[in-house]
């Protein structure tokens, strides 16, 4: 993880601030560790670089434990500092900088971790995983709160090149972390709580957001297979590639309007008769024989 991380004298200093007395190096085992990143994770979400930045401070001194069980007796190591760092040569898959949340931890050396350590020194314990409790949730495609104003954009599926997902921010409180089997994230694992709901009116809630959005994302295709045929009735004719792109990242609000007014258009169009086409209806040669 971290090839020239080495536990000197400066990082026991560090440590020595969140013991009740100075520790010796040799009875202290520190260990850098990934807690998440800007990528998007195995649930559609990532992190943004503020909320990275809000969780550097707020990790600080957090404890670590299993499965995220905050039992008093699963806590086996303390994050003594934490920030947030960058890899300028990787661009992640929504085009951002690589940008992660690196944290060195700490345990004391006893009988009861001796195995522990072996494990983590052996890329067995390697996965983590972090509670945190975060405000907003917004689309990366439209921007839209996901909690306040859903759009239809669906979680992993792209619109113009650009994949969909939530973003993270509005860090309000970092819990812990864990060592997980399977992570969220693929580089670390993240475990996002969402206001204080318990979490059977959160998984309630959830299943009503997806049946608003599933109605949403079908209301929208509608409007937008509208707007298809509605362009080829109104002058100038739009092409079906203008059309598909100026539609796709529109809200149902923003598709509503555009068939109200193509709609529009094209009445008016029809009531102009033959000046749709730029020119006026030519005289019958045998006009003379009107009645």
């Amino acid at each position: 993880m971290d090839t020239e991380f080495v536990f000197d004298e400066s990082e026991l200093e560090k440590v020595n601030r969140f013991t009740r007395s100075d520790v010796k190096a040799e009875d202290v085992y520190a260990f850098p560790i990934v807690l998440c990143d800007n990528e998007i994770d195995r649930d559609g979400e990532r992190f943004s670089v503020e909320a990275l930045e809000k969780l550097a401070e707020l990790f600080a001194g957090k404890t670590g434990i299993f499965d995220h069980d905050p039992k008093g007796g699963n806590q086996t190591a303390r994050i003594y500092e934490c920030e947030v760092r960058q890899d300028p040569e990787r661009i992640t898959s929504c085009g951002e900088v690589y940008t992660f949340l690196y944290a060195k931890a700490y345990m004391m050396r006893t009988e009861s971790n001796r195995d522990l350590i072996t494990e983590i020194e052996g890329g067995i314990k390697k996965e983590v995983s972090v509670s945190c409790q975060v405000s907003r949730r917004t689309c990366s495609v439209c921007g839209s709160d996901r909690e306040e104003n859903p759009c239809g954009h669906i979680k992993g599926r792209s619109y113009g090149g650009k994949v969909c997902c939530d973003v993270l921010d509005g860090v309000t409180d970092a819990y812990e972390w864990s060592f997980v089997a399977i992570p969220a994230q693929t580089e670390a694992g993240v475990k996002k709580r969402f206001s204080g709901e318990s979490a059977g009116e959160t998984a309630v809630l959830k299943a009503e957001l997806a049946r608003e959005r599933e109605v949403n994302v079908r209301a929208c295709d509608l409007l937008k297979r509208e707007i298809m045929a509605l362009s080829f009735t109104v002058r100038p004719i739009m092409a079906v590639e203008v059309v598909k792109a100026l539609t796709e990242r529109m809200s149902f609000d923003e598709l509503e309007a555009l068939r109200r007014k193509l709609k529009a258009q094209s009445v008016q169009d029809e009531a102009d008769g033959g000046e749709l086409f730029g020119e006026k209806p030519k005289p019958s040669s045998n006009g003379q024989f009107k009645i």
